[in-house]
């Protein structure tokens, strides 16, 4: 479920709801769609090109390389990751899912050929995050740390403190790499 019911949300942690005007967005969303795009265009005009001057471009072969590039776009289409006071949201094509970053109960990364943060709210909602994102957007990185501080000190968070602390720690040493570098002090 991509929305919570915004009555059921401020009734169990008693405030009132209302809209936040301040959202963080991924900066690097646009570059990281067009790059998609280019990647699966690049792909279906390579095979098209290659079909054709073996001269064995047909119809069913062209929209076979059609959909095989929509495949690849698919599959390398980015989140689109956004974060407000108390919750955070990351949009796929046709998966939008939002947590609850104030009323967390897990954290947990995964490792594997691409690595993913996955957040649990309390109650029951899963978004996962590639970790790169938060490390490139600090606004996003500020908002889901200080909600999961909020988190720890409610008692939700009973998971996950030490791979907040790790994604912290990663954070602040890129920080400061490219500080030095910015600095030339590398």
């Amino acid at each position: 479920m991509a929305h919570h019911n915004a009555a059921r949300d401020s009734d169990l942690i008693g405030e009132p709801a209302q809209a936040i005007a301040e959202t963080a967005y991924d900066r690097r969303w646009a570059h990281d769609l067009l790059d998609s795009v280019r990647c699966a265009a690049v792909l279906m005009g390579l095979l098209h090109v290659i079909d054709w001057g073996a001269d064995t471009l047909t119809s069913a072969r062209a929209a076979l390389w059609v959909a095989l590039a929509v495949l690849l776009f698919v599959v390398l289409c980015p989140a689109r990751v956004s974060a407000g006071q108390g919750w955070l949201a990351s949009r796929r094509l046709l998966h939008p899912r939002r947590v609850r970053t104030d009323l967390l109960v897990s954290v947990r990364c995964l490792d594997g050929v691409s690595q993913r943060l996955v957040l649990r709210d309390a109650f029951g909602e899963r978004v996962e995050v590639d970790p790169r994102v938060l490390v490139d957007n600090p606004d996003l990185w500020h908002r889901l740390h200080e909600d999961a501080h909020t988190s720890l000190a409610r008692g939700t968070l009973v998971c996950g403190a030490t791979a907040l602390r790790l994604l912290s720690e990663r954070i602040d040493r890129e920080n400061a790499a490219t500080v030095f570098k910015v600095s030339e002090l590398d």
